[in-house]
């Protein structure tokens, strides 16, 4: 069976409405870091926003749809960087790039605790997980179409794979790099170590 894709029950059109859309994702995402998916509630979401608990669920079912959008959101910094980095390659310099490119990615995660938050909240239920896969599959198509000129003789299929695992581990070793009692600069070295090598393994694969 397959599980249900999270998403608003609709999206703003005009000005009024984006505000308070926004707004209550903004608080959202602050309540999480202040208390945890577990005791996250929507009314409590309602009440710190100021606005009627009818007004919230307008916008959104539950508190799951809540953090799937959240995560959605965060994947957007994300995938514009990664579209700046395809377009500068290829390159002989790609390595660089990538350092770049993590090095941005983990500063989006250390200056904001709550992506990690958020990233735990969409691992709670089939649904949520599902719904960030479908993400994660997003980014991934951005990461395959970058991958292309660095390992032309790589078939499509196996790109494409290459593309899911390497979102999967950025994420992960992202969220592990800034949890408690660890050192987030050694991580990150760790992780661009992991991917220098998969890159390299795969171009002369």
């Amino acid at each position: 069976m397959t599980a249900e894709i999270l998403e608003p029950r609709r999206r703003p059109t005009q000005e009024r409405s984006h505000k308070k859309f926004d707004h209550l994702l903004l608080v959202s995402r602050q309540l999480l870091l202040d208390v945890g998916f577990e005791s996250f509630t929507c009314e409590e979401v309602a009440s710190r926003a100021g606005l009627p608990i009818g007004t919230l669920y307008q916008f959104f079912q539950n508190k799951y749809v809540i953090v799937c959008e959240l995560d959605r959101v965060d994947a957007v910094a994300v995938r514009l960087e990664l579209r700046s980095f395809a377009d500068a390659i290829p390159t002989l310099d790609w390595l660089k790039f990538l350092d770049r490119l993590v090095d941005h990615m983990a500063a989006l995660w250390a200056g904001d605790p709550s992506r990690r938050a958020v990233w735990l909240a969409v691992q709670s239920t089939p649904a949520t997980r599902a719904t960030a896969a479908v993400t994660e599959r997003e980014l991934a198509a951005e990461v395959a179409r970058a991958l292309a000129p660095l390992t032309p003789g790589t078939p499509r299929e196996r790109r494409t794979i290459m593309a899911e695992v390497l979102v999967h581990v950025v994420y992960s070793m992202l969220n592990f790099s800034i949890r408690d009692s660890q050192e987030h600069s050694e991580s990150i070295i760790e992780l661009k170590r992991l991917l220098a090598s998969y890159l390299l393994s795969a171009e002369h694969g």
